[in-house]
């Protein structure tokens, strides 16, 4: 299970996610839990742009505990590129 404390925050941005939040639930993207739910949530985190806007973000580093490796990685650029260059 995939649930973690949320991360300190001040009252301002504590109302700042708040409000990313219920715009959230306004879209009916995300929708309300509840408390007997088994369901994966993350720590929502507040980025502040230099503009001042803000974006609603998730901590999803722990999930990699939970996630396998690709047996099959995607190839190296070059050596698709080398293929190419010799393709007529």
């Amino acid at each position: 299970m995939l649930r973690r404390p949320p991360y300190p925050a001040s009252l301002e941005n504590r109302k700042e996610i708040e409000n990313h939040i219920n715009e959230l639930l306004d879209m009916d993207v995300n929708r309300k839990i509840g408390h007997n739910e088994m369901v994966e949530i993350t720590t929502p985190v507040l980025i502040t742009w230099h503009d001042g806007k803000s974006s609603l973000c998730g901590d999803f580093r722990a999930l990699n505990n939970y996630t396998k490796s690709d047996r099959y990685p995607i190839p190296r650029i070059c050596y698709a590129l080398d293929k190419l260059a010799k393709a007529k």
